[in-house]
């Protein structure tokens, strides 16, 4: 009885070491897991970081673009009705030479009588 208790007593010791070193793995291999999902947390925050620095840049750019084409569109406005105002001035100052030829042209009329 005796030996069949030192037996079994040998066989539970050694089926208890295996569990316990199973346990081991199992222990590593989750301290291994969540060392993984903390790098992989971290990747995520600095790409998200990443991300938001790179959409504050771009909408700074944007702005400034749009700035910039407000800036051009009002030039185009003034230089549209700069060109306006020379066409009108152009066009009176087109009358009035044909004005002057005219009186020049009568003026000559007289003189050669």
């Amino acid at each position: 009885q005796l030996l069949l208790t030192i037996s079994e007593k040998n066989e539970l010791s050694n089926s208890l070491g295996m569990v316990q070193k199973e346990l081991q793995e199992k222990e590593s291999e989750i301290r291994e897991i969540s060392e993984y999902q903390e790098q992989l947390h971290q990747a995520e925050k600095d790409h998200q970081a990443a991300l938001t620095e790179v959409n504050q840049k771009n909408e700074v750019e944007i702005q400034a673009c749009q700035d910039k084409m407000n800036s051009l569109e009002h030039f185009i406005r003034s230089q549209n009705m700069e060109i306006e105002r020379l066409k009108s001035n152009k066009e009176e100052l087109n009358n009035f030479l044909k004005e002057a030829n005219q009186t020049l042209g009568e003026l000559q009329k007289i003189k050669v009588r």
